[in-house]
Order: structure tokens, then C-alpha cells, then sequence
């Protein structure tokens, strides 16, 4: 491998190893697999291009024009043409992908799901740092100014990150770094030779020569490495949840600044719960008599991986009128409505609306934009709910104990979506959850047993400051402790409940806040809370309450009187109206844009499946990526072999007479082929003076290079016929000098062709033939020698 071809391998590995300071900021690693073979294929066209050789301009050109290919083969390539060159379409959908990622990442706290929108972030961001850092390193051989895109990697992930084990990502990035520089300096080494290295030392003989690179290389890299640990010091890791004020997660102080509304209720929860500050978030006014069931819910969690909840990633759309009725509400269930004004603090900035659910009508100005699957709104290009003022019309659903018993099996879809746990679950999860419904006879039974039993009779206390775990044994260490807040609470029973076949999901917002003297309702920050719901077709998503001492138990958990559908007397009655809705019914209310997206309410509609992602596994994108690898290779084969032999052939040799002697040949060989390729073929019936003699007539050579063909000749035909032959010098400058001289004699297409189909490379299906007919005559040998001798019987 060539000094320049290694530089290149170490800055594609600097690169990658680099970009593994990353891996903490996502929730899934699958991104990284998919990244190696796009950088081989970055580094691969990048060493081709050297190879043959282009310009610095146009190597860094093709490099780039291969990158941009290459993002639209994995991101957008519906949107390019023909699938693989990317138009106007293409750039459109690209910029809308990286706008999604960046409100992603002011979304989700670390580590947040890897949408699309973050993939093309990170794997598009990382094959441009991969480029500078190959332009630097091989294309202008300076590596030690390369450390400077890498050390912007690591960085940033440094700084967005506050885990524990920085430190290792630091010393793979530095491990690469340095495997960079030793790489370049072995280079140059070799380059430079004993005109750089001087006399050998002897002992005690002061340091000279070739010491001096390797001094340099240690001083440059200390230095980098001072500043790659230094200057993450000096960045705020970024902190916050989906319930913290603007500023209150980023850094220390009272926060007049940013937007934090990033889902990390584990953090956000308890920092609100255990704040000594407990200001005032949201100021309601309301219709209803009874607040008790006035929970503003922020957004669902939907996905669990086993450690937590996260919102799936869904399709959203512009605002309608008149929302959609529920998914899975029937027309049996009693409902009434309610209207609730909501004022939010000029403090307080949040992406999501907080409101009642299910909501039916929203009334709200700025950019918002609706999530058809969960019923939200979330914030468009940075609006939040700072100092925002809106009216949200909600359905006060009422279902009897008896409808909710007698649900029938919700539709296969959402029964799959919503029941998927993952095999890190400990066991104990579910055993727990089947011993505490034993004798269940419905879904609905076993949710109300799994409620009462963490909320009155399992044991279970309710402790803001403890721990919240980590790791899939989370759920199963509370369970064992029997302490936790609401989070661990609504966790944990929508866990069990999801081992039992209910589809669950996870609900955080805002419990009923206090009733002021002026008629308001005052929600603070330690109102903040989180509550598991439960699907039970004919009903829809149905709150539950685990968590002791927070919120209200739902009055539909309570067994009902035969043929009666009051509630008990203790609980408290609803003061919403019992008329029947005013919501438009599912086919009315539902546009075009609502029925694509499967997120229509009916009494057996299905939620949407889930659609993040891109739909290919990794492993998908990489048999993608060494497609494309291929299909660039192929064409481009003929090119890369050629210069690969002609830089072998008059490459360096042995200072000895036999090795002097095979570069002679080998240039002679190089000088025929190049001819060939030019439109002279060769005659081997003719001795090296009289195939000089044709070249130099055939090529129309000028007088320099018909001298430089003659006089390689003659030092051809010293090594074969003289018996001491001489030494020839310059063999490799005198081939340079006759293809230059031919290739200025042919036409453009003669050139093109040369260059990208030569007529030697025809070479190398000879030598397979060859190789095949050696194969065959050794295989035809060996066959007798295994047969037995005629007559032999056995």
C-alpha cells in the first residue's frame, strides 16, 4: 500500500473513531453502521481520483459530488432521479430532513430517538468533517491542521453530552488523531529519506535528522490534545425536560433565555416535583364544576424500550377546525363538554399545548401544528407556549365500569403497537403483573387490580427524591423498593400492563391544579405529573391513576351497580353537561389528509402504526451502500487497475543490477501498454529498436520523445543481450515524457478512452485465462493419480 493510500485508511478511521464521541447523544447506535461504508466510499473515490491524477480542486470536487450522491441514495432517494441523481426535489426534501432535525434536537433531551431528521444530521455532518479532514491530511499532506474538524466533533459531542464516560470517547478520538499524524510522518519519512535522516547516530551523538519529525508530531498532538480536553470544559452540557421553564435546564440561574422542550420525564418530573421555587406554569378558567378529572396533558409516550417511554415519532399536520373524535370512542359512551381558557406564564416556554384530553376544539394563534395519533399540538419553527393565551373544547368522556368490561379486542394493529415489550424486560415484571391479577376475568379487571395495587394496597410510598435507575432493571428495582414518584408509578403499571395483553401508553402533563379565590385555577410546577392510559375499544386511551396521593382515582374504576351506570356516591360526581356531543362524526370530521395517515376516530379505528424511521434496516442501507460502492467501481475499474500497475511499474526498485534490470523491463512494458492504450498495438515478433521505430512513426512523436523511446530501448536491449548490462537512469521520466507526447498527438476521445477504458487492461483477462488454464491442466494431472488401476477391482 502507497504512503498516500495508508494516509488516506488512517484519516477515514481518525474520522469514525471520532464520531464514536456521538454514540451517547442518540438512543440508538445503528446510525454508525450505517456510516462506515459511506466514508469508505468518500476515501475510496477520493484515493481514485489521486490515483489518476486529478487536480487538488477537482478531487475534493469529485469527493464532494460523491458525498451528495451518496446522501441522496439513503435519504432521498424517492425524490431523485432515477433514484440516485439528485434534482431540485432532492435538496428541497434535504433541507425540510435537516429543519426536522434541528427541532428534533431542540425537542429531546439526551439521549434523543434517532429520527430522520437527527440521522441525516449526524451522518451528513460527519461525512463533511470526514471530507476536511481528507482534504487536509492526504489531499494537501497536512494532518496536524486535520485535528481541527476532528477536534469540532468531538466537541460539540462533548458538550451536548453529560455522561460519565466522555473520558473514553476521548481517548478513541485522540487514538485516532495521533494514528494520523504517526501515518503522516512515516510518509514523509519515507519521502524524505536519508537526505532528512542524516548519518546514523552513534552513541552519545546529539539527536539529528529524522528525530525531529517524530519531536514535532509529539509536540503537535500534546497541544491538540490539551485543547480537545480543554475546551469541552468550557461548554454548558445541556440539561432540561418537558416540563422545565426557558432557561431553567441550561446551566445555573432563574433562565430568561431559551426554549427547553426536551422528553425527559425522568428528569423533568422529579426537578419539578423537588423544586423549593414552586411558581405558577398555567392559569385556567373552566365551565365545569368539577376539576377533578382536569388533567392538561402535554404528549404521549408511546415506545418502551425496556428503561423508558418515548414519543413515537408521527406524521403531523396543519390545525383542523373540529378535531376528530377519539380513536375508539363509540357512540354508547355518555359524554358531555367542556371549555377551558389557558393562560401560560411569560416564563414558561414549551413546544407542546398543554390541554384537557381528549381535546375537540383548539383555539390558539402562532405556529402550531397537530399530531393526529396522540391528539397534540406541537410548536412549528420555535413557537412555544410562552405567555400564550387559548380555549381548548374537551370531551368529558364518561364510561361505565360495565362498558369497559365488556370491551371488545381492539384492532390488530394498535394491539400490536401498544403491547410491544422488549426482551431486556425482566421477568419479574410480568410475573408481578399476572400474580396481581389472578382471578381477572377482563382486560379491565386486571387494570383496576394493577391500580389499586399500587395506589392503596401493594405497600407502595410516594418519595420525590429518590433515585430514578437506569438499565432495564429499573422497573424491577422499584417494584422491590416499593418508593418512587409518579413517573415510576405510571412506568412501571404501563409496563405490566402491556405483559398482560392492554395496550398501554404513558401520558405527562399536568395533574388538576387549585381552585383560586377569584373562580381560576392555578397549575404550579409541582403539579406536574405522569399517568399510564389504557386502550379499551368502544372507550379509546382511558386515564388511570397509580401514583398514592396524587391526582383523583377515576370514577370508572369503581365497580357499578347493576343496570346502573352512576358511579359510587363517595366519588366525585362530574359537573360537565351530559349532552351528547357536538363533534362532527369520524366520516364527516376526518379529512383526506387524516384518513392517509390512519389517524381517524371510530369506534374500531386503529392508531397509526408507527412510522419512524426510514423503514430499511441498517443492514439494508449497508448492502444500499455497497451497491452504490459497486456501481462507481465498476466503470471506474479499468481506470483504477491501470494506474495501480503503471505506478507499480515505475515505482522504486532495488539499487542493485537486478533490480535496476527488472525496472528497466517493466518500463518497457509500461511504455508499450501506454502506447496500446493510444492506438498503437503492440508486435512482440518486433525487437525492442524496430518497436521503438513504429512507436515513435505511429504516435507522430517529436524529436525529445522518439529520443526517450530510443534510448529506453537500448537499455532494454542491454539487460537481455549484453553480458554485463549498464544501469539506465531516468527510465520512469522518459515513459512519463512519451505518454505525454502521445496523448497529445490523439484526439479527445482517444484520450477519454485511454483513461477510463485502456486497451491493456485486457491484460488482466488474460492472466485469469492463463491462471484458469493452469488451474485445469494441474486438476487433469492430479485426476489420474486418484483413480484406480485398470482391472483393479475393489
Amino acid at each position: 500500500m502507497s504512503g498516500r493510500a495508508r494516509l488516506a485508511l488512517c484519516a477515514a478511521a481518525a474520522t469514525l473513531m471520532a464520531s464514536c464521541a456521538l454514540l451517547p447523544l442518540v438512543a440508538e447506535p445503528t446510525w454508525l453502521l450505517q456510516l462506515v461504508p459511506l466514508v469508505a466510499v468518500q476515501t475510496g473515490v477520493g484515493a481514485a481520483a489521486r490515483r489518476v491524477p486529478l487536480g487538488r480542486l477537482l478531487t475534493v470536487a469529485a469527493q464532494a459530488l460523491v458525498t451528495l450522491v451518496l446522501l441522496t441514495l439513503v435519504f432521498a432517494r424517492q425524490h431523485a432521479i432515477a433514484g440516485l441523481v439528485p434534482g431540485p426535489d432532492t435538496f428541497r426534501y434535504l433541507a425540510e430532513l435537516l429543519q426536522q432535525g434541528a427541532d428534533d434536537v431542540g425537542r429531546y433531551a439526551i439521549p434523543a430517538p434517532l429520527t430522520d431528521g437527527i440521522k441525516l444530521m449526524l451522518i451528513g455532518g460527519v461525512l463533511v468533517i470526514g471530507l476536511l479532514v481528507d482534504v487536509l491530511a492526504v489531499t494537501v499532506r497536512s494532518a496536524a491542521p486535520a485535528g481541527l474538524p476532528l477536534l469540532a466533533l468531538y466537541s460539540v459531542a462533548a458538550g451536548l453530552s453529560d455522561g460519565g464516560a466522555d473520558w473514553l470517547w476521548f481517548l478513541v478520538a485522540a487514538a485516532g488523531y495521533l494514528m494520523l499524524l504517526l501515518a503522516e510522518g512515516r510518509d514523509r519519512l519515507a519521502q524524505w529519506g536519508r537526505v532528512f535522516g542524516g548519518a546514523p547516530r552513534g552513541p552519545g551523538s546529539p539527536e539529528t535528522g529524522a528525530v525531529a519529525p517524530v519531536r514535532t508530531g509529539r509536540r503537535i498532538g500534546a497541544v491538540a490534545l490539551g485543547v480537545a480536553l480543554m475546551v469541552p470544559l468550557a461548554l454548558p452540557a445541556m440539561h432540561g425536560g418537558l416540563l422545565d421553564a426557558a432557561g431553567t435546564g441550561v446551566g445555573a440561574g432563574h433562565g430568561d433565555g431559551g426554549t427547553i422542550s426536551a422528553v425527559n420525564p425522568l428528569v423533568s418530573l422529579r426537578d419539578n416535583l423537588n423544586t423549593n421555587d414552586d411558581r405558577q406554569v398555567l392559569t385556567l378558567r373552566t365551565d365545569t364544576n368539577d376539576i377533578s378529572d382536569l388533567y392538561l396533558r402535554i404528549v404521549s409516550l408511546d415506545e418502551f424500550d425496556g428503561t423508558t417511554w418515548t414519543p413515537a415519532q408521527r406524521h403531523i399536520v396543519g390545525v383542523p377546525d373540529k378535531l376528530p373524535t377519539p380513536v375508539g370512542l363509540g357512540p354508547d359512551v355518555k359524554r358531555g363538554t367542556v371549555r377551558t381558557l389557558v393562560r401560560a406564564a411569560d416564563w414558561y416556554a414549551q413546544n407542546w399545548l398543554p390541554m384537557p384530553y381528549p381535546p375537540n376544539e383548539v383555539k390558539v394563534g402562532g405556529r402550531w401544528r397537530y399530531e393526529p395519533v396522540g391528539m397534540t399540538l406541537v410548536g412549528d419553527r420555535g413557537q412555544t407556549t410562552r405567555g400564550a393565551s387559548y380555549q381548548v373544547t374537551s370531551l368529558d368522556v364518561q364510561p361505565t365500569a360495565r362498558q369497559l368490561a365488556a370491551a371488545p379486542q381492539p384492532p390488530a394493529a394498535l394491539q400490536s403497537e401498544y403491547t410491544k415489550v422488549p426482551s431486556s424486560l425482566p421477568t419479574v415484571v410480568e410475573r408481578t403483573a399476572k400474580q396481581v391479577t389472578a382471578g381477572a376475568d377482563s382486560h379491565y379487571e386486571e387494570a383496576v387490580k394493577l391500580q389499586d395495587w399500587f395506589a392503596v394496597s401493594g405497600g407502595f410510598q410516594y418519595d420525590t427524591s429518590v433515585k430514578v435507575g437506569h438499565g432495564p432493571g429499573a422497573i424491577a428495582n422499584f417494584l422491590k423498593q416499593k418508593e418512587g414518584f409518579c413517573v415510576h408509578f405510571s412506568f412501571a403499571m404501563a409496563a405490566m400492563a402491556r405483559t398482560l395483553g392492554i395496550p398501554a401508553r404513558v401520558a405527562v402533563g399536568f395533574a388538576p391544579g387549585t381552585v383560586q379565590a377569584d373562580g381560576t385555577i392555578a397549575v404550579t410546577q409541582k403539579d406536574a405529573h405522569a399517568w399510564p392510559e389504557l386502550y379499551f375499544e368502544g372507550v379509546g386511551w382511558t386515564r388511570f391513576e397509580p401514583t398514592p396521593t396524587r391526582g383523583t382515582t377515576p370514577s370508572y374504576t369503581q365497580p357499578d351497580t347493576p343496570g346502573s351506570s352512576l358511579p359510587e356516591e363517595a366519588l366525585p360526581s362530574k359537573g360537565a353537561s351530559s349532552a351528547p356531543s357536538a363533534s362532527a362524526s369520524p366520516s364527516e370530521s376526518c379529512s383526506s389528509d387524516l384518513r392517509r395517515l390512519q389517524a381517524c376516530g371510530s369506534p374500531s379505528a386503529a392508531a397509526a402504526p408507527h412510522q419512524g424511521g426510514s423503514g430499511t434496516d441498517w443492514w439494508g442501507w449497508l448492502l444500499i451502500a455497497l451497491g452504490a460502492l459497486l456501481v462507481l467501481t465498476v466503470p471506474l475499474s479499468p481506470m483504477l487497475w491501470r494506474q495501480r500497475v503503471r505506478a507499480q511499474r515505475l515505482g522504486g526498485h532495488a539499487r542493485t543490477a537486478e533490480g535496476a534490470a527488472v525496472h528497466t523491463l517493466a518500463a518497457w512494458q509500461e511504455l508499450t501498454d501506454s502506447a496500446w492504450d493510444h492506438g498503437i498495438p503492440p508486435d512482440e515478433s518486433l525487437t525492442p529498436r524496430k518497436a521503438a521505430d513504429r512507436i515513435v512513426r505511429l504516435g507522430h512523436l517529436d524529436a525529445a520523445a522518439g529520443t526517450a523511446v530510443h534510448r529506453l530501448a537500448d537499455a532494454v536491449e542491454q539487460v537481455l543481450y549484453a553480458p554485463r548490462p549498464r544501469p539506465a537512469a531516468g527510465a520512469a521520466e522518459d515513459v512519463r515524457r512519451v505518454t505525454e507526447a502521445l496523448r497529445a498527438g490523439v484526439s479527445t476521445g482517444t484520450r477519454l478512452r485511454a483513461l477510463f477504458l485502456p486497451r491493456s487492461s485486457v491484460r488482466v483477462l488474460w492472466a485469469v485465462s492463463a491462471r484458469w488454464s493452469a488451474l485445469r491442466t494441474r486438476a487433469a494431472a492430479a485426476r489420474p493419480a486418484l483413480r484406480r488401476p485398470s482391472g483393479q477391482r475393489g
